[in-house]
This record gives C-alpha cells, structure tokens and sequence, in this order.
C-alpha cells in the first residue's frame, strides 16, 4: 500500500472525454444471451506538467471467451494545484487516495455508460448495459502514478 499524504477534499474539473475503443465483432457473438461474459480493466494517467490525472475503464462483452464487443473511455481531470500539492510525494510521484480514485473511475464507468449506448443504439448490440460496478472491490487502496 502506498503511503498516503493527508488530502481532506481535491478540486478538479473534468476537461475532457476520450473513446479510447470501441469495436464490434459481429462474427464472435451468436445472437442469444448464453455464455455472455463481461471483464473490466481500469487504468489511470499522468500529466504532472499539466496537473491532469486521466481514468480509463475498459470493458469487454464476450461469448465462448471471445470478446464481441469492446469500448475504453478515458476521462481527464484537471487537478486544483493545492490539491496536487497534497498528492505528490516527493519522488514527484502522485498519490490518488483510494476513495477518491475510486470516485474518478465511477465518474468514467457513467461516462462508459453513455458511450456505449451511443455507439449501440439501434443495433442488437444495445442490449448489453453495463451493471452497476462496486469500484471498491476494483481498487482497494491508494493508487501511486509515476
């Protein structure tokens, strides 16, 4: 676990939104619900010139373990500079407090949420909602970027 700075709250702004993928692989998936699989992955970035941490959440529907439907979105957050202050250790590393890394990956699964639907709509794929997420279960202590 990484030690943890005291950060109380952190300001930050969203300043943008990225579709890192999406695909559809229409030959991978046979038109019916059996063996549909979800998988999650979670990654996050760093701009420590511009004070910018970035969240991107990955998800993978798949069939017969072969992915049919794939999308990544990122969401970048401009950091408030006491709040980045607070973070950085003094390797210049940042440490995101586990809730609220936490907090950033909610913010981008509902972003996610809305892509997909976007991207899906009228089409057979737009039937596959992404269920609610418990992110603590995903990310269960102080997250260090470099």
């Amino acid at each position: 676990m990484a030690d943890t700075n005291k950060v109380d709250s952190v300001g930050f702004q969203l300043n943008k939104v990225t579709t890192e993928q999406f695909a559809i692989i229409k030959e991978a998936f046979d038109g019916t619900d059996s063996d549909v699989g979800m998988s999650i992955a979670l990654n996050f970035g760093l701009d420590s010139e511009n004070k910018y941490i970035a969240a991107f959440v990955k998800i993978q529907f798949e069939q017969n373990n072969n992915p049919f439907l794939i999308i990544e979105a990122g969401n970048h957050f401009e950091i408030e500079e006491s709040a980045w202050k607070a973070m950085r250790k003094e390797s210049e590393n940042i440490i995101l407090p586990q809730g609220f890394a936490c907090h950033l990956v909610m913010l981008t699964i509902g972003t996610l949420r809305g892509i997909l639907h976007s991207k899906t709509e009228n089409t057979e794929f737009n039937q596959f909602l992404l269920p609610t997420i418990n992110v603590t279960e995903l990310i269960k202590s102080d997250v260090e970027l470099n």
